[in-house]
């Protein structure tokens, strides 16, 4: 009996390839990171082709580390970034192009154009989706105008569009397909029909002859010849696969990741929420022939990039954990505000031309109050989208459950539960969205034999709870909203 699972999480800045036993806990993991090209203010690109590379290579070097031959997988799940935008050639497969990544704005003139036609929302009770540059839509017509002869060979079939999942299914198992997770996050679904919308491929430009098809987020994608044939059994988005990790099945139940962005998603069970309050209205998965879940979802660009940004753009701090040893060294950030809107802001004020701004600012200040404050940017952001995750569904969270790099900070995750006022949930295995990956595809091939078997794999590793007093509480997101109101 073959007692592994493996998962791609594919994300932003890495690949990550990691094995899980039956109890769901970690048995090996590699990890390789891969250039963020920025050609342009506000351009980000990735190589496709780098991405493959280190998928290959990290699975190699995760299952050299088990001591374990790629025969000892029961299934591979793929977990990945969303929205980033790719073309590549049906009959060489190189790709026509870098990878536009889902925080590049350079689509920003055609969102306002379609926006001036229709409203920001125009496409929103089809798509769940406001008109934003985040979405895939608008990037690959993009790539079709601006790439040369890329239309006409899209129109022929033999120039294909993909997120990243579609990539790594074509060229891992030869299939051009992607689940309804992912294509959810295109603006070219039909949240109801989980298919292709015809209208919105003629109001896109969109050929429909380059498009993958749509299949669940849990089931059998084809072998991964490269990988020892072993069943590629999932295809999810990065986010929608840590809601599946976390064991959020339930509607009602929400996590939230801190990574490069956050993204808090809210399971809202078998059908679409539609949002009047800046949030996204999302696929959640689709386990096999089951009916689809659905979420609502706050989308933030920029959190854990923000102290990428102190370390790498400012000279602040020399490595990552810094951050928490200077903003624990100070009890507050001194009146200081940082509004990392660097791409804009996404949920719940989807605002591309607000702009990055740090105020508050006195000879008081110093690097620690800087570096509290770019992590209370952090919880800040995360308050506004639990307030419009309440007032579209009606739901008062109970608690949170959080996962990402960013969940080792005790400063942040203390202030975190200090401002939402209620318990913020760790559980023990934080590689949430590899994990969600690993469940969805040992559903697919029986490794696990159903949802109560995963959610008695889930622990609780530390609990945050509020020990702020609500005049103090209500202060601080009054100066937050301030400085937000000043980025924009």
């Amino acid at each position: 009996m073959k007692d592994h699972i493996g998962a791609i999480d594919q994300g932003t800045t890495s690949t990550r390839f990691i094995v899980f036993g039956r109890d769901g806990r970690i048995v090996s993991a590699a990890q390789k990171e891969h250039a963020q090209h920025t050609p342009r203010p506000g351009w980000v690109e990735h190589d496709a082709e780098e991405i493959l590379r280190n998928v290959r290579t990290s699975a190699a070097e995760a299952l050299a580390g088990a001591g374990l031959e790629a025969s000892a997988l029961a299934a591979i799940g793929i977990a990945n970034q969303r929205e980033t935008t790719l073309l590549w050639d049906r009959h060489t497969g190189r790709p026509l192009h870098r990878a536009l990544v889902w925080q590049d704005t350079r689509t920003d003139a055609l969102v306002a154009e379609y926006t001036a036609q229709g409203g920001k929302a125009r496409f929103q009770a089809k798509t769940g989706l406001p008109l934003a540059s985040y979405f895939s839509a608008l990037k690959l017509q993009w790539l079709l105008d601006r790439v040369p002869g890329a239309r006409a060979r899209a129109e022929a079939g033999d120039a294909l569009f993909g997120t990243i999942d579609a990539w790594l299914a074509w060229n891992l198992c030869g299939r051009h397909a992607t689940d309804v997770t992912n294509a959810s996050r295109t603006q070219l679904m039909d949240l109801r029909t989980l298919d292709w919308c015809p209208a919105l491929l003629e109001t896109f430009r969109i050929p429909r002859a380059c498009l993958p098809d749509i299949i669940a987020s849990s089931g059998q994608v084809g072998t991964a010849a490269e990988i020892g044939g072993v069943p590629v059994m999932a295809l999810i988005g990065d986010q929608q696969a840590a809601l599946v990790g976390q064991v959020c099945f339930a509607a009602g139940e929400a996590k939230n990741t801190y990574g490069t962005g956050n993204f808090l998603l809210l399971n809202t069970g078998p059908e679409p929420v539609a949002s009047r309050h800046g949030l996204i209205t999302t696929v959640a998965y689709r386990l096999g022939s089951a009916p689809a879940a659905y979420a609502l979802e706050g989308s933030i660009a920029i959190t854990g990039a923000l102290v990428q940004w102190l370390r790498d753009s400012l000279g602040l701090i020399g490595a990552a954990p810094e951050v928490d040893v200077l903003a624990a060294s100070v009890p507050d950030s001194g009146g200081v505000y940082i509004v990392p809107a660097f791409s804009g802001l996404y949920a719940p004020y989807w605002r591309e031309d607000a702009r990055g701004l740090i105020c508050g600012l006195t000879r008081y200040a110093n690097r620690a109050h800087l570096c509290r404050a770019a992590l209370e940017a952090t919880a800040y952001q995360t308050v506004d989208v639990v307030r419009a995750m309440a007032q579209d569904s009606g739901i008062a969270l109970k608690e949170l459950r959080v996962d990402g790099g960013m969940v080792r900070s005790q400063p942040l995750m203390q202030f975190q539960a200090d401002m939402l006022d209620s318990d913020v949930v760790r559980p023990a295995v934080t590689e949430t969205t590899a994990l969600g990956a690993a469940y969805a595809a040992g559903l697919a091939s029986g490794f696990w034999s159903g949802t109560d078997e995963l959610a008695a794999h889930w622990h609780v590793d530390r609990r945050w709870r509020a020990a702020m007093q609500d005049g103090l509480r209500a202060d601080l997101l009054a100066g937050w909203h301030r400085a937000v109101e000043r980025a924009m």
